[in-house]
């Protein structure tokens, strides 16, 4: 037998369990606390390799602060939605690594001229070789 592929929809909705508790500055040890389950059971949410069942999606909005649709907007198969290309590309950010130290230092760039430069760079970094 082999592995079992997580379904999509349950992949995205892990990331923007991810992005937003990420944003909020939550580690996975704190939201499991809040949910009563281990750091572990909330990476295997966050990958999509278990399934969230309804109550439980609605208790990590409760504590994330989102409405449960939250989860959901951008989801494969959902069809278009205002901003879904926006919502997609930041989920794909926050769920990437240094994401959230790129974006607090983004942030506090006091004049516009630097933040410029920074997003040349950034830029001309993820150009194809």
């Amino acid at each position: 037998m082999g592995t079992k592929t997580p379904n999509p929809v349950d992949q995205h909705v892990g990331s923007r369990v991810r992005m937003r508790r990420m944003m909020l500055g939550v580690s996975q040890e704190k939201l499991g606390y809040g949910l009563g389950l281990t750091f572990q059971q909330v990476q295997k949410y966050e990958k999509g390799v278990n399934r969230i069942g309804a109550s439980r999606l609605q208790q990590i909005a409760g504590i994330l602060q989102v409405p449960v649709a939250f989860f959901f907007e951008g989801a494969p198969g959902a069809g278009p939605t205002k901003g879904a290309d926006g919502a997609d590309i930041i989920g794909q950010f926050f769920s990437l690594p240094y994401a959230m130290e790129l974006a607090q230092s983004y942030v506090a760039i006091a004049h516009n001229a630097d933040r410029r430069i920074v997003a040349d760079v950034a830029r001309r970094v993820s150009l194809p070789v």
